[in-house]
């Protein structure tokens, strides 16, 4: 048997099985041809130990052949709805339709007003970094400053009629980042005076120099414009503007667009037209059977959201050539929660970590409490961020997401590898996104019972008799 072991070891390649184990010695080797130079020699061996691809044991990891079959299905499965939906409902999709939710009554435009009134805050801010103050008083009236900034769109958007839905959202929303930049703003200046006062060696000597380190009007309004809510003095930067990059990024911006307004026209409008109640006055059946049907369409909503946040973000950096664009991380093989948040909007979790986590970390509050209170924080943000333009308080978004937190506590232990995986995948078919579209469809059955009752306040009144009657 040695001898034969000898003659044929050429047979056998290598393979995981032959270090550490010995299945080598149990397994029999046939006989064979003495003579090396025998003519079917390369053909006698033709089995070796290994797994098989799809085991838990294999190494293999080429499937895209799978996933090219998977998304080839997915095509083929919606387009068939989309069939079914055209066939049922006619082409819905119009554009101009849009102009609807955008364009404000009598031109008036309060939300583009309310958007060039933000610059009296941002001015506010440089005035305030560049007047002689001492710590605390320049402190407090950052702090009154950044107040005003949340306080006065909030005001304008609920007792201003004639805001738009459109320009009521892209308000708050604006007024939101703009808070958080000045926030960064103050906060990031305040930690370089304290560097200087603390390092003698800060201290530039060179009138000119020390000139330059003075907070300008255009490098606010840079940090304002780009795509990052962490200020610091010096940007990484581009070399050049690549307008071929600019004209790419722009092309696939207009495309989401269309087929973003596409989805929301022809696949979630008709869903919302068969809704006489709002979520919270349905019957349990009812509103199950409409957050099924809505299940789809909102996840491929949030999909071409996150691509066109990508194709937006990219050209806000490439035109003004800032180099950072670490925007997101590899969210979609996140095995569990806490890393699918950390992933998926990072310029919002640096801001986090650098002002509310840092800060109360030095303040002595444990690590997870000071985790549980940032994301309080995102929470209730996203809450206000959707609740208050639509003038609709539900709670659900905050809901949403502390169950969410229930589950990456209690079951993240439990799901690790592609079954966290999945389960991530499955919070976020029914987590966040839909809670907004459950939002949207609220506000559009109240919008249309509103319609229907100002257009039956406009109808002539009847004979006594069918009033009566009726």
């Amino acid at each position: 048997m040695a001898g034969m072991r000898k003659r044929f070891s050429v047979c056998f390649s290598s393979s995981p099985y032959e270090q550490g184990e010995s299945l080598y010695d149990s397994t029999f080797i046939p006989d064979a041809p003495n003579d090396p130079q025998h003519p079917h020699a390369s053909l006698l061996c033709c089995h070796r130990v290994q797994d098989s691809l799809l085991s838990s044991n294999s190494s293999f990891t080429g499937y895209r052949g799978v996933l090219n079959w998977i998304i080839i299905l997915l095509v083929l499965t919606h387009a068939h709805l989309f069939l079914e939906n055209f066939i049922q409902h006619g082409f819905l999709i119009d554009v101009t339709k849009v102009l609807e939710h955008l364009v404000e009554d009598n031109c008036s435009w309060p939300s583009v007003y309310l958007i060039l009134a933000a610059n009296v805050f941002v001015l506010a801010a440089l005035f305030l970094e560049k007047a002689v103050l001492s710590p605390s008083t320049g402190q407090c009236l950052h702090l009154a400053n950044l107040l005003l900034l949340l306080v006065f769109p909030a005001a304008v958007i609920i007792h201003e009629p004639t805001i738009s839905t459109g320009g009521a959202l892209f308000s708050l929303w604006f007024y939101t980042v703009l808070a958080m930049k000045l926030h960064s703003y103050q906060q990031t200046n305040l930690w370089y005076r304290q560097a200087a006062g603390s390092d003698p060696d800060w201290n530039v000597p060179d009138k000119e120099e020390a000139q330059d380190e003075r907070p300008t009007f255009q490098e606010l309004y840079y940090f304002l414009l780009a795509p990052t809510l962490c200020y610091q003095k010096h940007f990484p930067r581009t070399p050049k503007v690549r307008i071929n990059k600019l004209l790419h990024r722009l092309l696939e911006m207009v495309i989401l667009i269309q087929i973003m307004v596409g989805i929301v026209q022809q696949w979630i409008e008709p869903i919302f037209q068969r809704s006489e109640k709002s979520f919270s006055d349905m019957e349990v059946t009812m509103r199950v059977e409409h957050l099924v049907g809505l299940a789809a369409p909102t996840h491929f909503l949030w999909l071409l959201f996150f691509f066109l946040s990508h194709s937006f973000l990219n050209f806000c950096a490439e035109l003004l050539r800032f180099g950072d664009r670490h925007f997101y991380g590899d969210w979609w093989n996140a095995t569990n929660l806490m890393a699918f948040w950390e992933n998926w909007n990072v310029p919002f979790q640096k801001w986090c970590h650098r002002h509310v986590y840092a800060l109360l970390a030095e303040r002595n509050v444990t690590p997870r409490r000071a985790e549980l209170l940032v994301f309080l924080m995102s929470a209730a943000l996203c809450e206000c961020a959707v609740a208050l333009p639509l003038h609709c308080c539900r709670l659900w978004i905050l809901l949403v997401m502390l169950s969410e937190l229930l589950v990456a506590v209690f079951l993240g232990g439990s799901f690790q590898g592609n079954y966290g995986n999945g389960l991530v995948w499955l919070c976020l078919l029914l987590g966040p996104p839909l809670a907004v579209t459950t939002y949207f469809h609220d506000h559009y059955v109240s919008s249309l019972q509103l319609r229907h009752l100002q257009s039956s306040s406009l109808l002539p009144a009847g004979p006594p008799s069918s009033q009566q009657t009726h």
